[in-house]
C-alpha cells in the first residue's frame, strides 16, 4: 500500500517474516528455537575448545575459531526477534534500530568469506612456503591481511546503510524477517538506482573478491602439491574441509542475494526462507563441519566429553 503523502516518510516499519494465520507462525517457533540454540551452543562449544587449549593457538585454530563467533554472531541480530514476532505477532521495528540489524548482520554475512580468506592464505603459506611459513603467519606479519578486508567490510557497509537511511518510504511492511538490503530499499518512494549499485559493488569487492582470491590460493596449493609428488594428506585434509565450507557457503549466499534482484517468482515465504538458510546453515554446520574433519579439534573434543575437563 502506497503512503498516500509523498512528503511524508515512514520510519516505523513491519516484518512480514512468514504470511499465513497466527496459529501457523507459532509451530515455526520450536523448530527455528531448537536451530539457534545449535547454532549458538556448537559454535560456543568449539571456541571453548581451541581457547581453552593451548596446543590449538595455532593460526589455522585461531581462524576456526573467529569462523565460530562469526557464525555465533550473526544470527544472534535477527533469530531472537524473529522468535518474539512468531511466538507474540511483535514484528514492528524502527527505522534506527532496522539500520543498525542491517549494518551487524551484512557486516558479520561479509566476514564469513572474508575469515574463509584468511584461512586460504593461512594453508597457502603452510603448503607452498612452510619454511616461513612462521615468519608470514606472525601476526605483525599477517596484520596487513587484517587490515585491509576489515577497512573494505566497514567502508562498504557504512555505505549500504547511510544510502538506505537517506531514503524516504511509502510502504512500511519488509518482506523479510530481518532488515535486509534490498528488502528494506525496494519500500522507497523514489529511485534506488545508486543504492543497487552500491549494492552490487559490495558484493563483488566483498564475498566475490574473496572467493576469487581463495579460489587463486587453492589452485596454487594444489599445484604446488601434484608438482613436489610428496604426500600432504594432513594438509589436503584441510583443505577440503575449508572447500566443503565456501562451496556451501557460496551457493546459499548466491540464492539469497539473486533472489531479490531476478524475477524468480517466488513466494514472500520462499524469499524468507532462503535467507534465513544463508544465515543460519553456516552457523550450525561449520563447526560440525570443522569439529568432525578436523582431526585434532575432534580429538580435544572426545577427551573432554569423556572427562568432562580440558587438558591443556
Amino acid at each position: 500500500m502506497q503512503n498516500p503523502d509523498r512528503n511524508t516518510t515512514y520510519t516505523d516499519f513491519i516484518l512480514v517474516s512468514f504470511s499465513g494465520p497466527q496459529e501457523w507462525r507459532q509451530l515455526l517457533f520450536i523448530p527455528f528455537l531448537l536451530i539457534f540454540l545449535i547454532a549458538v551452543s556448537a559454535n560456543l562449544f568449539l571456541m571453548f575448545i581451541i581457547l581453552s587449549q593451548r596446543s590449538l593457538h595455532s593460526p589455522m585454530y585461531l581462524l576456526i575459531c573467529a569462523m565460530a563467533f562469526v557464525d555465533l554472531s550473526t544470527p544472534i541480530f535477527f533469530v531472537p526477534n524473529l522468535l518474539v514476532s512468531l511466538l507474540y505477532n511483535l514484528r514492528h521495528i524502527s527505522l534506527l534500530g532496522c539500520l543498525v540489524q542491517m549494518f551487524f548482520m551484512h557486516f558479520f554475512g561479509g566476514f564469513q568469506s572474508t575469515v574463509l580468506l584468511w584461512m586460504a592464505v593461512d594453508r597457502y603459506y603452510a603448503i607452498c612456503t612452510p619454511l616461513h611459513y612462521n615468519d608470514y603467519m606472525a601476526f605483525s606479519a599477517f596484520l596487513k591481511f587484517i587490515i585491509a578486508p576489515v577497512l573494505r567490510n566497514t567502508v562498504f557497509n557504512l555505505a549500504i546503510v547511510s544510502l538506505a537511511g537517506s531514503l524516504s518510504f511509502c510502504q512500511h511492511e519488509i518482506d523479510h524477517c530481518f532488515c535486509e538490503h534490498m528488502a528494506l530499499v525496494t519500500l522507497a518512494c523514489g529511485t534506488i538506482r545508486m543504492n543497487n549499485i552500491v549494492g552490487l559493488v559490495a558484493a563483488f569487492f566483498v564475498p566475490t573478491a574473496d572467493f576469487l582470491f581463495i579460489v587463486a590460493s587453492y589452485v596454487r596449493i594444489f599445484f604446488s602439491v601434484f608438482k613436489s609428488g610428496k604426500s600432504s594428506r594432513k594438509a589436503l585434509n584441510t583443505c577440503v574441509t575449508h572447500i566443503i565450507v565456501i562451496t556451501v557457503s557460496l551457493i546459499l549466499a548466491l540464492f539469497a542475494f539473486l533472489s531479490y534482484r531476478i524475477n524468480y517468482n517466488l513466494s514472500s515465504n520462499s524469499h524468507t526462507v532462503i535467507s534465513i538458510m544463508y544465515v543460519l546453515f553456516p552457523s550450525c554446520f561449520n563447526p560440525i563441519i570443522y569439529g568432525v574433519r578436523t582431526k585434532e579439534i575432534r580429538q580435544q573434543i572426545m577427551k573432554t566429553l569423556k572427562c568432562g575437563k580440558v587438558t591443556p
